[in-house]
């Protein structure tokens, strides 16, 4: 049987368990999720999945009119009975609650954000197909989100992170032993994360027949499975051949032989361990930042700029849909750049 593509495999996997999350919320859902479904990736579905539950916890909590319901028994009509005074109130509830695994949760303005912005998705729906009278969710702002700094690695620490990929200097003896084992591997993710500014997901999502050497480009598939080729550096291709040559003395586990980055149990690398490692390497080099793979990216990006100096090339190869996402990333640099240039113009030869 023939090994499906890995973000098919991502996408049935979202899909069985958006099925085993249906079986807990109100059978209303079901409708929504197959609406929605055409405009949305399988994983924004599961986010939304999740932040509903919490929505209908908090009503089953603190809704007297719902008292004494099981959340499969919630209807229609008790969400046309929610006004914009209730929305108010699960905002605050957001801030801190448990959930019924008796799990503390706490969310800051963004977690906030996200969980409103899915229920105006969920109540716009039931609203434009004239199944809910009202729509208290278009009633409330979403909160302001405060801009934060973008933290990237300076071209320094750039060297350093891959030069402590290769010795392992400052790792302790349980990790060494680990590294000698993995290093050509982990040189060969750092490197791609850090000369493509791919996502990780793309990275841990690539199979050997999405490596072309001849014209030195990936294929992968950006979020919504747009197909793209992203093309490397010298750099990148020399630590990829390098990890080819150890690859092939591997077998991978079955149902994992194409995939290109394999972990110790040879199987598919997963995008967890892509974080591991990125943090342990980092926070040797630059402990007082929280380096994550997006942060490789964020890296990438701001070099490209630099080099550049063309944010419409930025947004393109970071796959970026809008140009403007970019900018706000990278305003700081626009800006150094406008200083720059002052002096570029000359109105007058000096004397």
């Amino acid at each position: 049987m023939e090994q499906k593509p890995y973000f098919e495999q991502v996408d049935i996997q979202n899909t069985k368990k958006l099925r085993e999350m249906l079986t807990a919320l109100p059978p209303f859902c079901v409708t929504f999720f197959r609406g929605i479904e055409q405009t949305t990736s399988s994983r924004t579905r599961i986010a939304y999945a999740y932040d509903l539950k919490v929505f209908f916890e908090f009503l089953l909590k603190e809704n007297p009119a719902l008292k004494g319901k099981e959340m499969r028994d919630i209807t229609l009509s008790d969400l046309d009975m929610v006004k914009a005074f209730d929305l108010e109130e699960y905002m605050e509830y957001l801030k801190y609650y448990s959930s019924d695994e008796n799990t503390e949760h706490i969310n800051k303005e963004r977690g906030i954000t996200r969980k409103l912005s899915s229920l105006k998705t969920f109540y716009n729906y039931f609203y434009k197909k004239e199944l809910l009278k009202n729509n208290p969710a278009a009633l409330i702002s979403l909160p302001k989100l405060h801009s934060k700094d973008i933290i990237r690695l300076d071209i320094d620490e750039v060297a350093s992170l891959l030069d402590n990929v290769e010795n392992g200097e400052g790792l302790t003896e349980r990790q060494k032993a680990f590294h000698e084992k993995t290093k050509i591997r982990d040189v060969a993710i750092l490197t791609l994360l850090l000369g493509t500014g791919i996502r990780v997901s793309e990275c841990v999502g690539l199979d050997l027949n999405d490596v072309d050497f001849k014209n030195d480009g990936i294929r992968i598939h950006r979020k919504g499975g747009k197909e793209v080729v992203v093309y490397f550096g010298e750099e990148v291709r020399d630590a990829l051949l390098d990890y080819l040559e150890e690859r092939k003395r591997i077998i991978p586990v079955s149902g994992h032989e194409q995939a290109f980055f394999l972990s110790l149990q040879s199987r598919r690398i997963s995008v967890k361990s892509v974080e591991n490692l990125v943090k342990k390497y980092a926070k040797l080099v630059t402990p007082l930042k929280k380096i994550t793979p997006h942060k490789l990216r964020s890296t990438y990006g701001t070099n490209l700029y630099r080099e550049t100096g063309d944010i419409y090339l930025v947004a393109d190869v970071l796959g970026h849909s809008d140009v403007n996402t970019t900018r706000k990333h990278y305003a700081a640099l626009e800006d150094e750049r406008r200083r720059s240039a002052r002096n570029a113009v000359r109105l007058r030869e000096k004397p």
